[in-house]
């Protein structure tokens, strides 16, 4: 499409440049005859520099020179090019004027026995046209010329003469074929070179992309440990390597883990279920060792850890698989709830521990009632296993008006204080202390990290916090605007 366009440019540029050089020549060479004329005195011995057709005229009807071409539109009774005289002008403004004429007839030769043959520039190819034709009127004063050499036809003093000169597209014509001759066969030739080249050079620029396919290729999703080679070149293609390696690694921690987890869900379940199963085997093959409440009493109790470990596993999937957008815009009040969850813990750890709840006001935390709640049951059941005599909560909320305004929930208690450099470790998938692993009592390692899940996805945080005191951690979520109702 751009070769065609700069074709018909140069096509047009070339054309419309000669049909000005055509202009100017016909005006020159009117002005030039004129000038002749009026020196000499004469319409004979002309110097005619152009091959354009003219013709001279007088006011009385008569043609006196020229090279024949315009005769036809100087005839019959409503001729094209009209004498001095009988135009629709006076003769004097018509000083300086352009005709336009239309070849309808092949115009005749020049009758030799006046005028010498001269090459014309309106011939067949242009019938049906329109052209241009310069005139030129003025009147012949001999006062100041010179006499007429013997021999030459003389011009009359006082005649009003009006020379014509055409302006023919044929120059123009030919020169835009000439060019044409060129750009047919020039177009087309250089379409194919760039298309040429334009394929090898794309093909080229796509071998790193190539090579990074096939090497994806060889990436399995359990083992996403192939890393691709990228090149120096430091352009959009090595970004694309080091973006595609960067998820590889992802994936790969996303696998480590993914493994890990089961392996560590598989071993948590089989140590419940290895325990349920032993205890009914006994109760079985030894009925007379256990009284069966007590064998039902145990099972109960295997089931009841299975049936927790289930839902947090559970729970925990249905994290991973859930965005922050999908969170509904609710309002949950947290100094109510915490003051409710106290209230129940105290029914159950009242007589071993002592519970206390601080709230300011009211602290309300955009996010799911349900798994704020989880979240702070996740937290109090791990302050009151490992407490030893109390455990505190307290509610703080920022005031609306301050920018990123946000809610907290402190979590307290005397148990044994968690070393800083385990501080990160607890929030790890079944991950535990060492001194709670050898607790009867103690949780499956799901607690912790059910809760930093659902602070992330509440754009909160949760941390282990610094307490002489024992352990603390410390819940921030951002605070509900107002005009938020409190969920149900």
């Amino acid at each position: 499409m751009i070769f065609t366009l700069g074709a018909w440019f140069v096509h047009d540029r070339t054309y419309q440049r000669e049909m000005q050089a055509t202009r100017d020549t016909a005006v020159s060479q009117t002005y030039t005859t004129r000038q002749q004329i009026t020196s000499t005195g004469s319409v004979d011995n002309l110097v005619i520099n152009t091959d354009a057709p003219y013709a001279i005229v007088t006011g009385d009807n008569t043609i006196v020179g020229g090279s024949g071409a315009l005769w036809p539109f100087l005839t019959g009774p409503h001729p094209a090019l009209p004498f001095p005289g009988h135009g629709p002008v006076d003769d004097m403004q018509d000083y300086n004027r352009q005709y336009t004429v239309r070849l309808d007839t092949v115009p005749p030769q020049t009758d030799p026995h006046y005028f010498p043959l001269q090459r014309t520039a309106l011939d067949n190819s242009l019938l049906g046209t329109t052209i241009t034709v310069q005139a030129t009127t003025f009147v012949l004063d001999q006062s100041h010329s010179p006499p007429p050499e013997a021999g030459q036809t003389t011009a009359g003093n006082g005649t009003r003469y009006r020379v014509y000169t055409a302006i023919s597209p044929r120059p123009a014509q030919r020169a835009a074929a000439a060019v044409d001759r060129l750009l047919f066969p020039a177009v087309p030739l250089a379409v194919a070179l760039v298309a040429v080249v334009a394929y090898l050079a794309t093909r080229r620029a796509l071998r790193p992309v190539e090579a990074m396919r096939l090497r994806m290729a060889e990436v399995s999703a359990t083992d996403p440990r192939e890393r691709l080679d990228v090149p120096d070149s430091q352009d959009e293609v090595a970004a694309l390597g080091t973006t595609i390696n960067a998820t590889l690694e992802r994936l790969d921690h996303a696998a480590t883990d993914q493994r890990r987890f089961v392996a560590d869900a598989s071993h948590e379940l089989r140590s419940p279920l290895a325990g349920l199963l032993s205890g009914l085997e006994v109760a079985l093959a030894h009925p007379e060792l256990g009284s069966p409440r007590e064998t039902i009493a145990t099972a109960a109790r295997q089931a009841r850890r299975l049936q927790t470990l289930a839902e947090d596993l559970l729970l925990l999937g249905r994290l991973d698989a859930t965005t922050v957008q999908d969170l509904p815009a609710a309002s949950v009040d947290l100094a109510e709830l915490a003051t409710e969850l106290i209230t129940e813990y105290e029914d159950r750890y009242g007589d071993e521990l002592t519970l206390t709840c601080h709230v300011d006001g009211p602290a309300p935390a955009r996010g799911r009632h349900d798994h704020l709640e989880r979240a702070l049951r996740n937290l109090l059941d791990n302050a009151c296993r490992h407490a030893r005599t109390r455990v505190e909560v307290q509610v703080a909320s920022q005031p609306t008006e301050a920018p990123d305004a946000e809610v907290s929930v402190t979590i307290s208690n005397d148990g044994p204080r968690i070393p800083m450099d385990q501080r990160d470790f607890i929030f790890q998938r079944f991950a535990r202390l060492d001194d709670s692993r050898t607790r009867e009592t103690g949780g499956a390692g799901l607690g912790l990290a059910i809760a930093r899940e659902i602070a992330h996805h509440h754009h909160g945080t949760l941390a282990a916090a610094d307490d002489p005191e024992g352990a603390c951690f410390v819940l921030c979520l951002q605070r509900a605007r107002p005009a938020s109702g409190l969920a149900p």
